[in-house]
């Protein structure tokens, strides 16, 4: 990749300008938004067997429908056109490419993202795939799903066939979005598909998840050589609530499983010692076989930051009674940081994005980086003149994109920044209760309305900064 231009300071623009080759996008989920989970040779993926397990799911509710975008993705691409996006990132569902996770491909599946590749581009718009955003085949997971070392050759093969026939025009592959989440909340917690609550299965999930990265990063470079290769990575600042030793030794355990237990292999192909030490208890790690680490450490192109809240975090006296996605997290007790929320019960603190880059840009100088994941749920009321005057949300991103700006001017080799979520959607094991979207939703009829956030990106891409 060209090395980014340098971003003018304020003082010379009287706003925080970005580079004019910046990436201004937002994000998207298969699952999340697209529906039409039974349609063109589609099977189940295990958030299809989630949603249909009683509990699981807020009300019972499903993604059968979603935002409909599998039938409406050409009026939604014509909105990301009206907000002037530059780039879209897209998740790839693999039940509906490779229907069961069996070899080959649906042709009707892959026919449908090469529409929709082909529509962004005729928007000006870059397609960046995603291809898992935590939809397995259900096949798949019947046959151990990401605890099977087989999956992560399945998922090599899936990666080949989209990139056959996406990968002339696809700008950014992400391989794997937030593997922490499928390994920690799926297979640890059992609070996301499959709904496992196994620690060790979580750090077997946790290799097979890092294999399947590298491997897929292999296919891709056989399929399309000059395709540029990236991981999301849900990175996060995770804080002692003291300084006392046990309370840094605890910040030292929670960044270690959320942070350097992905990050490591990937940039220098060894887990952290700490890591493996602390785990013990629960992991011999004898499922990490030869060359497994030179694989997962393939060279990448760039990295996808998702970052959303810090973490505090202290040592517990005695054991936490409330159950922790972590392994091995015992005497370890987190903490509620200062400040406003969203209405996910989450701090905004733009602060911890800056850490969280800055510390990447110090250890890897080189590296490329892009916010492939920034934004919040609230609670988006429509008014009587129909327009949704969520101000909250702008305070949100301003703040998170002017954090962004301070880690440029600070060294950081920020390419892009992508704002979660373009639609509001199905939020996972919240149901449809929770709005990110810088687009309304209506559900019921499917109306789409640009919320004021929207507007206000609009503005922000034209002008290529945010007023200070």
């Amino acid at each position: 990749m060209p090395a980014q231009t340098e971003a003018p300071t304020a003082a010379q623009t009287g706003e925080l300008r970005f580079p004019p080759d910046f990436w201004w996008g937002a994000a998207t989920a298969a699952y999340q938004i697209e529906g039409a989970v039974a349609e063109d040779g589609r099977t189940p993926s295990i958030w299809d067997t989630f949603c249909a397990e009683p509990g699981r799911v807020v009300d019972g509710q499903t993604g059968a429908v979603a935002a409909d975008h599998y039938h409406r993705y050409r009026d939604d691409v014509a909105l990301m056109r009206e907000i002037g996006l530059s780039a879209y990132r897209f998740s790839v569902s693999w039940p509906r490419v490779q229907p069961g996770g069996r070899s080959g491909a649906n042709p009707a599946g892959l026919a449908f993202y090469d529409r929709l590749v082909d529509e962004l581009l005729g928007a000006g718009i870059k397609p960046a795939a995603t291809l898992y955003h935590w939809d397995l085949p259900q096949e798949l997971e019947d046959r151990g799903g990401w605890t099977a070392r087989d999956t992560a050759l399945r998922f090599a093969d899936y990666a080949a066939a989209v990139a056959d026939r996406l990968g002339d025009r696809v700008k950014l592959w992400c391989t794997l979005n937030e593997p922490w989440c499928t390994a920690f909340l799926g297979y640890g917690l059992g609070v996301h598909a499959p709904g496992r609550t196994s620690p060790g299965d979580g750090l077997l999930a946790t290799h097979h998840l890092l294999l399947a990265h590298g491997l897929a990063a292999q296919a891709l470079r056989a399929a399309v050589p000059s395709a540029q290769v990236s991981i999301a990575l849900n990175q996060g600042a995770v804080r002692p609530l003291t300084d006392s030793p046990a309370d840094r030794d605890a910040a030292r355990r929670i960044d270690g499983l959320l942070n350097r237990i992905f990050l490591d292999p990937i940039m220098t192909g060894a887990y952290p010692a700490d890591v493996m030490a602390d785990t013990a208890p629960v992991c011999d790690w004898s499922h990490v076989r030869d060359g497994d680490l030179a694989v997962i450490a393939a060279p990448l192109d760039a990295l996808g930051v998702n970052y959303y809240a810090p973490d505090l975090v202290s040592a517990a006296p005695s054991p936490v009674e409330e159950p922790s996605p972590y392994p091995a997290s015992q005497g370890v007790a987190f903490h509620q940081t200062p400040g406003p929320r969203t209405e996910m019960g989450w701090t905004v603190d733009p602060t911890g994005l800056r850490e969280v880059l800055l510390r990447l840009h110090a250890t890897y100088p080189e590296l490329p980086l892009y916010v492939t994941e920034n934004g919040a749920a609230y609670d988006d009321a429509v008014d009587a003149d129909g327009r949704v005057r969520d101000g909250d949300r702008i305070a949100y991103l301003r703040d998170h994109m002017a954090a962004a700006h301070e880690a440029m001017r600070a060294g950081a080799d920020l390419r892009g920044y992508f704002v979660w979520s373009l639609l509001d959607n199905f939020e996972w094991a919240l149901g449809y209760g929770k709005r990110f979207g810088l687009i309304r939703v209506d559900y019921d009829t499917q109306r789409r309305t640009l919320k004021d956030s929207a507007l206000w990106y609009r503005d922000v891409i034209r002008s290529g900064g945010v007023a200070v």
